[in-house]
């Protein structure tokens, strides 16, 4: 088994570059973010605070999340994929992460999900927490400002009317809440292979990243 752990802030391509590099290798691909999404999701729909952890927990403990062949998130029979994609539901996986008891719950969740196979695995703390001694390790990193431009794209491309300003100002604010916080904050492994993708095209990163896979899989 070799687990890939892509790990780096919001908006840095993780999802859309995991998903790629896992088709290239023939991983399984998982995407712990939208775990936290959807508990945040799942949260808000039945009237949660988010800052409620024990309440949190046994949302998080009753979704039964997983993910199908093509890295969707269900919980149970309902596919979340779509729902949990928007600038609010980015923000409570911000805020149900920083929940102690919450992120372990889903940290040994992605462990049973990354067990038994080939994985590409992205998040904020794979290669630091949840894999730590996984085979490859790659931080994925852009300055905010391009993060933020890439960000505001996704939703025009959704339909939703944007704000700029206001999406680097809270993609600034996600980042200082996911490196600042107590239980496995958002930093680079030691071991762990940087790649800035601010000046790259999504092929040229993806290049990049299964190169690195084949150095180290092949050592």
């Amino acid at each position: 088994m070799t687990v890939v752990a892509i790990d780096g802030p919001v908006a840095s391509g993780k999802s859309t570059v995991a998903r790629r590099v896992a088709r290239r290798l023939g991983y399984l691909y998982l995407d712990t973010g939208a775990m936290y999404r959807a508990v945040g999701l799942l949260a808000t729909e039945a009237g949660v605070p988010l800052d409620d952890e024990s309440a949190v927990r046994e949302v998080a403990a009753t979704a039964h999340l997983c993910f199908d062949g093509d890295g969707r998130l269900h919980a149970g029979d309902r596919d979340l994929s779509g729902l949990i994609r928007t600038l609010e539901m980015g923000t409570a996986a911000s805020i149900v992460s920083t929940l102690p008891d919450v992120r372990r719950l889903l940290v040994e969740r992605q462990r049973e999900l990354g067990r038994g196979a080939d994985v590409v695995m992205e998040g904020r703390d794979i290669g630091t927490n949840v894999f730590p001694d996984a085979e490859v390790k790659v931080y994925l990193s852009a300055r905010p400002e391009v993060r933020a431009e890439r960000r505001a794209a996704e939703f025009e491309a959704a339909g939703a009317a944007v704000d700029r300003r206001q999406v680097l100002t809270e993609l600034r604010e996600r980042d200082r809440r996911d490196s600042r916080r107590e239980v496995a904050p958002l930093c680079k492994a030691d071991d762990a292979v940087e790649v800035d993708s601010s000046g790259l095209s999504l092929e040229e990163v993806v290049d990049a990243v299964v190169a690195i896979v084949r150095e180290k899989v092949s050592a």
